[in-house]
């Protein structure tokens, strides 16, 4: 198999620094976080130099938080509100400026590993998560108006979300699917992927200018699989806290053998990438887990794992780094089976914890408008 680019080893206080092992061994840590703060104190410069983080991912949550903090954008509200413009306008004059920068900072990277690494993901509005024709026209217009060749347009994995996905991938445009939650999320984020190249080779376009990353959410699923499982109670106890790396093992399986078979062996000749799987919700909710339970079991090749900063804190100052993801996997597959017995369906699981989770982003994006109204 095709290894990855790897950035050079370099020394971290005295000792290998995990996050830099972690990238020899084909996985790359991306930041879960974005905002002013980062960038005019030089904390994502100096993350980028010294951890290797190689991307970055933002959701409605996120700037919700950042832009909140009236000390790096009180004055620019003021000035914007003065403006004739639609509290999505405002805050889009906000965040695309931190998204450029951002882009401009993984630059020499992107162009290094040649498209392989270096990226920034900007998120549609929530509100259109169910039209795919106003997906669509964002992700394009958002698109133009970062003006990045590192932009990642996020796009949530609904019906209408996928149609998107596949349009924008044969226009060209790379594209983070969100918000996945079980295997058949995972397959749809792929099979739209995989038309959307078909359409950009039958126009001519170039495949190997286009990247995607399917974000599948981790710690969300344990939550509520160990909700149900402590209702159960007895035996069923024994299975708390297993789902979601399972969940990711299982999705890894499939990943490999979609995209390293010979139905994409033409894609692949013509310049294509697979479409990596990326651990998204890798910040441990419950404190019984280890603080890189969504971390350290999930680390391996054509691999991405976005972590918030206290989790990237924590593999710096005491994470293992191996090849964990490709060994250690024969539990994961028994797993459904076993939550089935229970009546426990992952499937179910995903598709609640995705309409849940779009509800999250819908609340988020809306008091981020209230911010800018």
């Amino acid at each position: 198999m095709e290894r990855p680019f790897s950035f050079p080893f370099r020394k971290h206080t005295g000792i290998m620094n995990p996050l830099l092992q972690i990238r020899a061994l084909g996985q790359q840590v991306w930041l879960d976080n974005l905002s002013r703060a980062l960038l005019d104190d030089g904390r994502l410069a100096r993350l980028i130099a010294g951890d290797g983080i190689a991307g970055i991912t933002t959701n409605p949550a996120i700037f919700q938080k950042a832009i909140s903090d009236g000390r790096y954008y009180g004055d620019e509200i003021a000035r914007l509100k003065k403006q004739a413009l639609t509290a999505e306008a405002r805050y889009e004059q906000l965040a695309i400026p931190d998204v450029r920068r951002a882009c401009d900072l993984l630059r020499s990277l992107h162009a290094q590993s040649h498209g392989e690494a270096g990226y920034v993901s900007l998120e549609v509005s929530p509100a259109l998560a169910h039209d795919a024709e106003g997906t669509l026209a964002a992700g394009k217009r958002l698109h133009a108006e970062v003006d990045r060749p590192n932009l990642l347009i996020k796009v949530p994995a609904t019906a209408a979300g996928l149609i998107a996905v596949e349009r924008l991938t044969g226009d060209g445009i790379g594209v983070n699917v969100t918000l996945l939650f079980s295997l058949a999320h995972a397959e749809a984020a792929a099979s739209a992927y995989l038309r959307g190249l078909e359409r950009l080779r039958a126009s001519g376009g170039d495949l190997g200018r286009i990247m995607s990353v399917a974000s599948l959410f981790l710690s969300r699923v344990d939550t509520l699989v160990d909700v149900r499982l402590e209702a159960l109670g007895g035996t069923a106890l024994s299975l708390r806290g297993q789902a979601a790396v399972a969940l990711a093992r299982l999705a890894y399986r499939a990943y490999r053998n979609r995209f390293h078979g010979p139905a994409f062996a033409a894609l692949r000749a013509a310049g294509a990438r697979p479409q990596y799987m990326l651990w998204a919700s890798t910040g441990t909710k419950n404190p019984v887990y280890s603080d890189l339970h969504y971390v350290e079991p999930l680390i391996g090749p054509e691999t991405i794992a976005t972590l918030p900063d206290a989790t990237l804190a924590a593999l710096r100052d005491h994470g293992r780094a191996a090849d964990t993801l490709s060994h250690e996997a024969s539990a994961a597959y028994a797993l459904p089976a076993e939550l089935a017995a229970h009546g426990i369906d992952l499937g179910e699981i995903g598709e609640t914890l995705q309409a849940d989770g779009l509800a999250q982003f819908e609340r988020a994006f809306a008091t981020l408008l209230e911010l800018t109204a």
